[in-house]
């Protein structure tokens, strides 16, 4: 009550503070490095990894591209080339020029070297940056190489995507927020009773958010997701406090004409129970901090940190922004459009073994398609952008002229002996779906003895301590060929050489899915034990937390199942993700409908009437948090052209709808089938006997 009455007292400084925070947060928010290439969250432990640092170590080459160039002239190509070495952090530009002067015949060349960069209407240039695939500086030097080559030129590669990924992102992520706070506020219009409490609610959550954002300065960098959904999230699982202290408000002003007095108790009530629901939000996002893809400690922690900020600002810049709009908001008052759940409530307890039988149904075959949608999700990141990106088309015509759908590297020892890289260059020739190889040994020819390789070429491919082989394959990144391809060509390599290893776009992908299928079932073992230690400590209570945790398993199951059953293919973030938040933001629903139901059986009410009580009481509150989710994110899923943030929107949309059914149906009839047993698992469930 004490922290209630200073809040109330201090109302007019607490806004000032606000807003003058809100001036280095946004400053934050605009020097806040953003990380658009998923293969950075990789462990550092990785052989993957620990090779595109030795690439960058010894050869000083990071990024690589492919330049596709189509219907220019060789002497042209050659200009174009010039320009494109002058461009600042490209370190290496590599056509077959370097390997044979222009003025020696084509035809006399050899298959391999001619094969390598030409085709019918089109030719290749390889461009190795000198700083890493996800650099500013790189993704610089890529806009200014689509500028100079104009438009009969493609650049293909992994940092040629984070480019038109950012770029995408960029244009996109103001439109997600707009789009959320429209569709939010439309549905607080809706389903509360003051038309204008929405926009002050939006006043209070923008400030945390805007906090939020700025205080990820001090992470060093976010990942574009995180950037992407950080504000709609936010928005979304932090509106209910709001709807809870206003809610309490209106109550409490009926009991104290003092509207400051009537505001404290309110605070008061908030904090006692926004506290336990926001824990087990909370845990569900520093659940995701266990995953050892580090995304999901980016995005955990910014996510933790924005429901902790919205609570604050839910006690604090909240209550006074509706102490100071006390006046017109009594004016703007109206009937919330959610009619007398009392009557429904009464049928569903009337009819509760259906819903019990329901529950059954349901579990087998969703838990079924659960298990296959996370076997099912997708890895290639060009997967989830538009097909008609710059990127995406030089990736096409890659495959379609050249026959190359990605492309290795192989770093093997400097010192291996000449006849050894040989015999291991012809082995891998052989293996399945290689186009073919380069490296040094590979371009000595009958026609190029080795002292006349250019030592422009021998720079690129040879350091000290390693050399460098460039395999180009015929499948695709994120495929069961490519990943048999690279354990053929690994066994290969570590046969005539034990340092030797595969490294590129490709291998980090192998190496991603075999972390992140870990990681999926590592996440979904904490997020279901601390969310079930916390309610068994706010409930007091052993058979609760097993209830409620079935109940919002089986609405995940559902969310989860359904992509299996419409064939629909998810990006492989998403099942780990949702699986942590939607358990975390939709336990608050039951949660919810518990603490009453406990009461009503504590003052002596039969199951029955306690549990009919509970119910009609919470379905209005339960509505209005699912719509509010479901309003954030719904708008955000169907405008978005980047599936990786289309996908999940959509699944937390779905899931609040989802978990909204399953609350009001299901958990009612569960605790019609076990009161006695909850009655014997918790403390203080029934009157003392007198």
């Amino acid at each position: 009550m004490k922290f209630g009455k200073a809040v109330v007292k201090n109302r007019v400084l607490i806004l000032i503070i606000a807003v003058a925070l809100m001036i280095p947060a946004v400053l934050g928010y605009l020097f806040t490095r953003v990380n658009y290439d998923m293969l950075n969250y990789l462990p550092e432990q990785l052989e993957t990894v620990k090779g595109q640092n030795y690439l960058m170590e010894d050869f000083g080459k990071g990024a690589f591209s492919f330049l596709i160039i189509e219907d220019m002239d060789d002497k042209d190509i050659a200009k174009l080339e010039e320009n494109i070495k002058k461009v600042d952090h490209v370190d290496t530009v590599l056509w077959y020029d370097d390997v044979a002067d222009l003025s020696v015949p084509k035809e006399i060349l050899p298959d391999k070297v001619f094969d390598a960069f030409n085709t019918d209407n089109a030719t290749l240039m390889a461009i190795f940056f000198d700083t890493s695939t996800s650099a500013d500086e790189t993704m610089d030097a890529i806009g200014e190489i689509k500028d100079i080559a104009g438009k009969q030129c493609f650049v293909s590669g992994m940092s040629a995507m984070v480019k038109d990924m950012r770029d995408l992102a960029e244009r996109e992520e103001p439109i997600y927020v707009a789009i959320a706070v429209l569709l939010a506020v439309i549905a607080m219009m809706l389903f509360l009773d003051n038309w204008i409490i929405p926009f002050v609610f939006l006043a209070s959550i923008g400030i945390s958010i805007i906090l939020n954002l700025g205080s990820n300065y001090f992470l060093g960098e976010v990942s574009y997701i995180t950037k992407a959904l950080a504000a709609v999230l936010q928005l979304a699982v932090t509106m209910d406090y709001s709807i809870f202290l206003w809610h309490s408000y209106q109550e409490h002003k009926l009991k104290y004409p003092d509207t400051k007095e009537a505001m404290a108790v309110a605070i008061k009530e908030t904090i006692r129970s926004v506290v336990g629901s926001s824990i087990t939000t909370i845990a569900g996002f520093i659940a995701l901090c266990f995953m050892s893809f580090t995304l999901g400690r980016d995005l955990g922690i910014v996510m933790a940190k924005g429901v902790l900020l919205g609570v604050l600002g839910c006690i604090t810049t909240l209550p006074a922004l509706i102490l100071v709009l006390d006046k017109p908001l009594t004016k703007t008052m109206h009937k919330s459009l959610i009619p007398s759940t009392k009557k429904i409530a009464v049928g569903i307890v009337k009819i509760f073994p259906v819903f019990l039988v329901l529950f059954l149904a349901l579990v087998a075959p969703f838990y079924y398609g659960y298990s296959k949608t996370n076997s099912e999700v997708y890895y290639n990141f060009s997967q989830s952008l538009p097909k008609d990106m710059d990127n995406i088309i030089a990736n096409t015509k890659l495959e379609e002229k050249f026959g190359i759908g990605t492309t290795h590297m192989v770093l093997l020892d400097a010192h291996l002996d000449s006849k050894d890289v040989h015999k291991m260059t012809d082995e891998l020739k052989k293996v399945k779906g290689v186009k073919y190889v380069l490296s040094l040994e590979s371009l000595v020819g009958p026609m190029i003895p080795e002292e006349m390789i250019p030592e422009s070429v021998t720079e690129v491919l040879k350091s000290d301590d390693w050399e460098l082989m460039l395999i180009n394959s015929e499948y695709k990144t994120a495929t069961d060929e490519v990943k048999q391809q690279i354990a053929d060509m690994t066994e290969i390599i570590k046969k005539y050489d034990d340092k030797g290893m595969v490294i590129g776009e490709s291998s980090c992908v192998n190496d991603m899915i075999d972390v992140t299928s870990v990681d999926f079932r590592v996440v979904n073992i904490i997020s279901i034990f601390a969310i079930f230690l916390i309610i068994a400590l706010v409930e007091k209570s052993i058979s609760l937390p097993f209830i409620l945790v079935a109940v919002i398993e089986l609405s995940i199951f559902i969310n989860l199942g359904l992509p299996h059953y419409l064939g629909n293919s998810l990006p492989f973030i998403a099942p780990i993700c949702i699986s942590t938040i939607q358990l975390g933001a939709t336990v608050d629903y039951a949660i919810l409908m518990t603490t009453r139901y406990k009461k009503e059986r504590s003052l002596g009410n039969d199951k029955r009437t306690a549990v009919t009580t509970a119910l009609y009481t919470s379905i209005p509150s339960v509505i209005v948090s699912a719509m509010g989710l479901f309003a954030a994110t719904i708008g955000v899923a169907i405008y978005s052209d980047v599936d990786m943030i289309g996908s999940l929107c959509m699944l937390m949309a779905r899931g609040a709808i989802i978990s909204m059914f399953c609350v009001i149906l299901i958990l009612p009839a569960m605790f019609m089938l076990f009161d006695k047993v909850i009655a014997k698992t918790t403390i203080g469930f029934l009157p003392k006997k007198k």
